[in-house]
C-alpha cells in the first residue's frame, strides 16, 4: 500500500488528551530547562478504531511559537471541526480541508499522524510501509543537554556510548562551545560528534564558530537565527564544518531557499516542525535530489511520537543517526506496553505492526492524563 492507495475514512469522534511525564533528568538547552514532557495527544475514532497522534509543541514558546495550549485552541476551534462528520476521505484530502488554517504546523502534524495511524490499522499496513520506508532498523544517536560541568558531560557521554549510541549531540551556547568541543574531542577522538546551538549565535560570532572546524565535527546544528537563511549562507561559506538546518526549514519553500542560498549542507527533519509525515517525506525527497543528507530530530516525544519518528527515518535519505533514543533516555515509564529499547549495536527496530505499530498501555495513559476533552464538529469542546 502507498499513500495514494489509502482508504477513505470518516472521522466520527475526536478527543484531545494532555499527559504529563516527568523527565529522568532536566534537559537544558540555550533557551531554557525542561523537567517535564507535557504532551498533547489527538485521538480520532473511525470504524471502531482509534488513531493517535502526538503534538510536538512544548509548554513554552522557546523552540517554536507554538505551545501545547495554542495547539489545543487551533485543534478544537478550527482544525478538527474541519474534518469531523465530513464525507469520508483519505489522509491527503482530509489535510486539504484544514489547509486554510495558517501556521499551527505541530497541531496539524498531530492530526495527520492520527489519520495515518487509523489508515494503517484499517488496512493492516505499517506507517513505514505507507511512507515507502526501506529499512527495518534505525541507527540511533543521543542528544545531551547542557550539563553542570565538563566532568558531568564526559560521564554522560561515557554512559551513552556504553549503551551503544552511534552519535553524540551536545547542546551548546556562546561561552560553552570551544572548550566543550576541545575537551570532548580529546577524550573521544573517534566518536561521531555534533553540536546544537538552537539559534544562540549571530553572524558576528563567525570567527569563534570557525574555530570549531579543528574538531572534526559531523555538523553544527542551527547556529544562527531561525528566520535568517542569508546569514547561515554567509557563515557556511566561511566554515568547513557542515551547517545543519533545523528551525529555519518549515516547508518545501524554505528548503528551496536554503538550497539556492547554500545556507547549509544537512537537514534535521522534525515531523511537527514541518507539519507532518507527508510534508516530511516531500522534504526528504527534495533533499535526496539535492544531495543533502537528512536525519530525524527529536522533541522529547513519548513512545507514540517516537514510533512515527522511526517510521519516517526508515526512508532511504535518512542516512545519519537521528535523535531516536530509547524511551528510558527521557522517561522512567513511557506510554507503551513495550517501551522502545536500544539494541547493543546502537539500532532500534522500525515498528512493523499496523499504523504506528505500538500498543499503548491504557492504564499508564490514564494515569498520566491531566486533561481529556471531546471535540465537536461545531468547534466547541467538552471536558
Amino acid at each position: 500500500m502507498t499513500i495514494g492507495e489509502l482508504p477513505n475514512l470518516e472521522v466520527e469522534r475526536a478527543r484531545l488528551r494532555v499527559v504529563s511525564l516527568p523527565l529522568v533528568s532536566p534537559f537544558v538547552t540555550s533557551f531554557g530547562t525542561q523537567v517535564e514532557r507535557r504532551a498533547l495527544l489527538v485521538e480520532l475514532y473511525s470504524q471502531g478504531l482509534v488513531g493517535r497522534g502526538e503534538c510536538a509543541a512544548g509548554i513554552e514558546p522557546g523552540y517554536s511559537a507554538e505551545t501545547y495550549r495554542t495547539a489545543m485552541e487551533a485543534l478544537r476551534r478550527h482544525i478538527l471541526p474541519s474534518i469531523l462528520k465530513q464525507e469520508a476521505a483519505d489522509v491527503e484530502v482530509q489535510a486539504r480541508r484544514w489547509a486554510w488554517v495558517r501556521g499551527h504546523l505541530m497541531a496539524k502534524a498531530a492530526v495527520e499522524m492520527a489519520l495515518l495511524d487509523l489508515s494503517g490499522q484499517a488496512t493492516g499496513t505499517s506507517l513505514s510501509q505507507i511512507l515507502g520506508g526501506t529499512k527495518d532498523r534505525i541507527p540511533c544517536g543521543v542528544s545531551i543537554g547542557i550539563q553542570a560541568s565538563l566532568d558531568a558531560t564526559m560521564s554522560a557521554i561515557d554512559g551513552y556510548l556504553a549503551q551503544g549510541y552511534q552519535r553524540i549531540k551536545l547542546k551548546c551556547k556562546p561561552g560553552y562551545d570551544l572548550e566543550l568541543a576541545s575537551a570532548v574531542r580529546a577524550r573521544f577522538p573517534d566518536t561521531p560528534l555534533m553540536l546544537d546551538a538552537n539559534s544562540a549565535y549571530s553572524l558576528a560570532d563567525a570567527p569563534r564558530l570557525r574555530e570549531l572546524d579543528q574538531f572534526g565535527l559531523m555538523m553544527i546544528e542551527q547556529p544562527l537565527a531561525h528566520d535568517d537563511l542569508i546569514d547561515h549562507a554567509a557563515l557556511q561559506a566561511q566554515m568547513k564544518t557542515p551547517i545543519c538546518l533545523d528551525e529555519s526549514v518549515e516547508s518545501l519553500t524554505d528548503l528551496r531557499a536554503a538550497l539556492h542560498l547554500g545556507a547549509g549542507r544537512i537537514l534535521n527533519i522534525k515531523l511537527g516542525r514541518v507539519g507532518g509525515l507527508l510534508p516530511s517525506k516531500a522534504i526528504h525527497d527534495q533533499c535526496q535530489a539535492a544531495g543533502w543528507p537528512v536525519w530525524c530530530g527529536g522533541m522529547l516525544e513519548t513512545g507514540i511520537g517516537r514510533a512515527a519518528n522511526l517510521a519516517i527515518a526508515s526512508l532511504p535519505g535518512f542516512s545519519l543517526p537521528g535523535d531516536t533514543s530509547a524511551s528510558n533516555r527521557y522517561f522512567t515509564r513511557d506510554l507503551l506496553v513495550e517501551p522502545f529499547t536500544l539494541a547493543p549495536d546502537g539500532t532500534m527496530p522500525v515498528p512493523a505492526g499496523p499504523g504506528l505499530g505500538v500498543p499503548v498501555d491504557s492504564r499508564r495513559l490514564d494515569e498520566a492524563t491531566i486533561l481529556l476533552e471531546e471535540v465537536w464538529a461545531t468547534g466547541a469542546s467538552r471536558p
